[in-house]
């Protein structure tokens, strides 16, 4: 059938749409038993792939087919698939699951997308900054407008007063994008007919000119509009990328538009209802409910210092608050200011003293306007087939000052978040959303905050923070509602990471005081001396793995720590996504989930994204980083985007989604080879269905520019330097739970920088596989001259003689040296003297790394071998040249240009003749 449909797509030029019944899924999570990801799948996603076909959001629920024994087997056989010429005629279109009367399949359609009711809020757009003389009008209007009272009332006038004015400049300077480009390309083309009859006079020529270069600046602010609208940020402007960024803005219309949510078990299809049970399910929802709280006045936490919690609390200066504005990401999506950070950088110079005012407001008053610190609510689906209020998950889009405030803040308090927090929490992990923060009550935050030793002018800075916040939500791109809540942390603020991993002290503090008390046994990790040590509980933000004994009575105490916590905290423990794993078999398994009131799991199973109880050497645990990245593809259709788009998109997003499992496995050969050809194919175009031509060889596309590459990363080299980081870390990170863990288990040797070797059957295979890097890793640690040392194991304090005035070095060594060898001790003996002793511990450095740190672009280049090539690399890869050019300058660099005559040596048959004879 696939090649039936190749064949159809290769005569058929029109749009068209092809649905039915496929039997077979895309993905191994269109499956209810996910399994691994077979043969056929890989096929179907590939012919998808390679026809750019898109396959349609689904709405009211993700599977379309039940069978087997009592209806157990689900799975999604069903979609439509269409063109983008297609989807460009019906933009708006999504796929919607129908209720089934008899059939074990349910029923789909196409269904037109909403249509939005209400004014659109104000967005700050990035071609205005590109926009000539509009930087010169952002100063003077800003310098204009006089408003008096305190900063924070000044600033948010003017933001509004500024609104207006720039509203009005666009809509009667700038104008409309498409009609200007399109006026400016036909000023072009007369005086192209000019020439045509004419030879045009030296005024002329100029008028030509600058109808050419007012079609070029339009055509480069048009692509800064829609990647702004895309939200696709990797992909940087200037190579033409306007289309795709289009088609991206319309993709994430589709799969974020509204037609109908269940609340409560309820469908409301109607707008006006739809709208009003969402904002009152988020009211409710973000409101605490009085009643009893435990509290948490006989726990004991970790405490700040005087000093430390007084570095919280100093004058705001100017460089903290311009470094926290320049590392924020200046394209972000708008709160309901409208400003983007993009435009208080771009503004610095005029506005810094109005921001000093706000911040030094704030400092004093421990306040600043309301206004300032209202939020939109984004409903974004967390899965396909999203249809219930809690299958999306709501991101908050905060006001440009408040969220540069809060970065201020933020950046503040992760410098002394490991003073509070304990080790049993590895979080906050960068990235990773925190789900049930979201509710974290507002009151229980502030007690533990208190007993944590916080000042009280940061306690007043962090309560107005979070209790002042005004939500509305948007709905099919309009905001509806404007309510308060009392509790819950917002995410997509920048300090809300940060104070969740704090609340959530307290359930680590509960878990150990019940280990403590012999009701939670934990797990008993030993090693091959005496040593062990007991782990109790992992925590990374919202995710929680609890150890304990398989029987009833520590399954009860463990159920009466977490009623605790939810009594103390007032978050809801979600058993329904909690599950009880057994480790090796366990006779009454069933009567303990029922204890807990959870469900029953097995090994091994995915945790924080990564396989936990899997075979290290499995193939297995690799399919779900292939689909992944055959689902990414999916999104991003080749012939939308430049070369240059796609080096960027290989390096920047496709190269870095294994990278989160390679960091801990080794990626079997023959998933290496996999995934290269998935990028291979990709940077080349072409797939199966069709002729691809890889003109240059990968080997070469994977070494540094300057030697003729891409830069690409070979994955295998990757994954041997991510491996190698661990050993790295095992040197320096001294008091991590993670290496605490790894020293019980193996023991530890020369000083506790390195772990002994596991030997046949004991230990872990992984940490196998990260010591079979250990040999490369100490040889950019160690001094050569370290193998000829008498003792190995010697301390600095060993090798100084204190006999003599203020000392000296005493350096022995088991033999004389050969002639070769001085020139090595030479360069030690001069290294030492350049060395000014003190009194603390001794540590590694690394040889390749800045600041003698381990860097794993540095480890990448020390271990590919690097190519002799002398390639004019500063010709190619010019500044300010579009990448797409000079990425055919590379090709003809090494000249694989598909002249005629390459491509007759490839097989393809053209008439071998001159066109410019026919001119």
């Amino acid at each position: 059938m696939w090649e039936e449909i190749g064949a159809i797509c290769g005569i058929w030029e029109d749009p068209w749409c092809i649905g039915g019944d496929f039997n077979v899924t895309l993905s191994m999570r269109e499956r209810s038993n996910q399994g691994r990801l077979t043969s056929a799948m890989r096929r179907f996603a590939q012919v998808v792939d390679e026809l750019e076909l898109i396959d349609l959001p689904l709405q009211g629920g993700m599977l379309t087919w039940s069978g087997g024994r009592n209806n157990q087997a689900w799975a999604r056989l069903d979609r439509f698939l269409v063109t983008q010429s297609w989807l460009d005629q019906f933009n708006e279109v999504v796929q919607c699951r129908q209720p089934r009367p008899t059939s074990d399949h349910f029923p789909i359609v196409l269904m037109g997308g909403g249509i939005r009711r209400g004014p659109s809020p104000f967005r700050f757009e990035n071609m205005w900054l590109k926009a000539d003389g509009f930087s010169d009008l952002l100063r003077g209007w800003w310098q204009e407008i006089e408003v008096r009272g305190r900063a924070s009332v000044r600033l948010a006038t003017k933001m509004k007063v500024l609104k207006h004015k720039i509203k009005v400049w666009n809509r009667e300077v700038f104008g409309r994008l498409e009609v200007n480009k399109n006026s400016a390309l036909q000023q072009v083309e007369f005086w192209d007919g000019v020439e045509r009859e004419r030879s045009l006079s030296e005024r002329e020529t100029e008028l030509k000119k600058e109808a050419k270069d007012s079609f070029k600046k339009w055509v480069l602010l048009e692509e800064t509009h829609w990647r702004q609208l895309s939200k696709e940020l990797w992909l940087k402007e200037g190579d033409r990328n306007t289309g795709f960024f289009h088609r991206m803005t319309n993709a994430h219309r589709r799969n974020n538009s509204l037609e109908r949510m269940k609340i409560n078990g309820v469908w409301l299809t109607e707008e006006k209802k739809m709208r009003e049970g969402i904002v009152s399910a988020f009211q409710q929802v973000l409101s605490e409910e009085p009643g009893w709280r435990a509290d948490v006045e006989g726990l004991q936490f970790k405490c700040l210092s005087s000093s430390e919690a007084e570095t919280l609390e100093v004058q705001f200066s100017e460089e903290e608050i311009y470094a926290a504005l320049m590392g924020m990401n200046g394209d972000k999506v708008s709160g309901p200011d409208g400003f983007i950070i993009a435009f208080w950088q771009s503004s610095w110079g005029v506005v810094k003293e109005e921001i000093m005012d706000l911040f030094r407001e704030f400092y004093n008053q421990r306040s600043f306007a309301n206004s300032l610190n209202s939020t939109f609510l984004v409903l974004i689906p967390k899965k396909g087939g999203a249809e219930d209020l809690g299958d999306f998950r709501p991101i908050s889009l905060l006001g440009s000052l408040y969220k540069l405030l809060a970065k201020v803040l933020a950046n503040r308090l992760k410098k002394v978040l490991d003073k509070v927090v304990s080790g049993d929490q590895n979080a906050f992990v960068r990235g990773k959303q925190i789900l049930d923060a979201f509710l974290l009550p507002m009151r229980f935050l502030m007690k533990v905050l208190v007993k944590m030793g916080f000042g009280s002018r940061w306690l007043e800075w962090i309560w107005w923070c979070i209790s002042t916040v005004k939500f509305s939500v948007m709905i099919n791109g309009v905001p509806v509602g404007f309510f308060s809540n009392s509790k819950g942390l917002r995410q997509g603020d920048p300090i809300s990471p940060y104070l969740f991993v704090l609340g959530m002290e307290v359930l680590s503090i509960l878990i150990r005081r019940a280990v403590d008390g012999g009701f939670l046994s934990g797990c008993n990790i030993k090693g091959r001396g005496e040593e062990e040590m007991i782990v109790s509980h992992l925590l990374f933000a919202d995710d929680t793995i609890i150890f304990c004994e398989a029987n009833k009575e520590q399954v009860s105490a463990l159920s009466w720590v977490l009623a605790w916590f939810e009594a103390a905290s007032g978050l809801r423990i979600n058993l329904d996504k909690s599950v009880l794993i057994p480790v090796g078999e366990v006779e009454d398994i069933e009567e303990l989930a029922v204890e807990l009131g959870c469900k029953i799991g097995m090994l091994p199973t995915v945790y924080l994204g990564l396989p936990l109880g899997a075979h290290h050497k499995a193939v297995s645990i690799w399919d779900g980083v292939e689909e992944r990245m055959r689902k990414r593809l999916a999104q991003w259709k080749r012939q939308y985007i430049s070369k240059g788009g796609r080096i960027t998109l290989i390096k920047c997003t496709m190269a870095s989604l294994p990278i989160y499992t390679m960091s801990l496995f080794r990626m079997p050969k023959s998933v290496v080879k996999r995934l290269e050809k998935i990028q291979r194919d990709f940077l080349w175009g072409g797939g199966s269905l069709e002729r691809k031509v890889h003109l240059i060889n990968w080997e070469v596309v994977c070494t540094r520019k300057e030697k003729g590459g891409l830069g690409m990363r070979r994955i295998d080299s990757l994954n041997k330097a991510l491996l190698g980081k661990w050993v790295w870390r095992f040197a320096v990170e001294k008091d991590n739970l993670w290496r605490l863990m790894i020293g019980v288990k193996y023991g530890q040797e020369e000083f506790g920088w390195k772990t002994k070797e596991g030997r046949g059957t004991y230990g872990v295979g992984v940490w196998k596989e990260v010591m079979k890097e250990a040999k490369w890793c100490w040889e950019n640690i160690k001094f050569k001259l370290y193998e000829m040392a008498a003792n190995k194991n010697a301390t600095v304090n060993e090798m100084w003689d204190h006999s003599s005035g203020p000392g000296g070095w005493n350096l022995r060594f088991h033999r004389d040296f050969n002639d070769w060898e001085l020139n090595w001790i030479r360069g030690l003996l001069i290294r030492l003297r350049d060395v000014k002793l003190s009194s603390e511990e001794d540590g590694v450095l690394w040889k390749g790394g800045g600041h003698g740190k381990y860097g794993v672009k540095e480890a990448y280049n020390g271990l590919v071998a690097i190519n002799a090539c002398d390639f004019p690399y500063r010709g190619v890869w010019v500044n300010k040249v579009p990448t797409k050019v000079a990425f055919f300058a590379w090709e003809a660099a090494w000249g694989k240009i598909l002249t005629l005559d390459r491509l007759q040596k490839r097989g393809w048959q053209f008439p071998n003749r001159c066109f410019f004879v026919w001119l």
